[in-house]
């Protein structure tokens, strides 16, 4: 497969992963008053399931996401099991804003 390229949409709240020019998986946030980026929602094209992309475009938001500064509140289940499944970004997470809000939303 061919290299997969991970961009911040500016003023879109959205990265996407990217193969030859097009859109393979997007991952939402909105940003909060706090300044923290709440990830709400992330996807991947069908035909690029299973395929390491939602994986590459999880790591490479997140390495964009430490490079600005950012911290994270992983509210999309997806963002939140890979940082939970890798360490290496464990400490970009908000813990008191994460509890806050997925148990306002009736998480765990």
């Amino acid at each position: 497969m061919a290299k997969i390229e991970v961009v911040k949409v500016d003023g879109e709240d959205r990265f996407e992963a990217r193969i030859d020019g097009n859109v393979v998986g997007t991952a939402y946030y909105r940003r909060h008053p706090s300044g923290r980026i709440f990830f709400t929602h992330t996807e991947v094209d069908d035909n690029y399931q299973g395929k390491g992309v939602g994986a590459t475009l999880a790591g490479g938001a997140l390495d964009i996401v430490r490079t600005q500064g950012d911290r994270v509140v992983p509210l999309c289940p997806f963002m939140a099991g890979f940082i939970e499944r890798n360490e290496t970004y464990q400490d970009l997470v908000d813990p008191e804003l994460t509890q806050r809000f997925t148990q306002s939303r009736g998480g765990s």
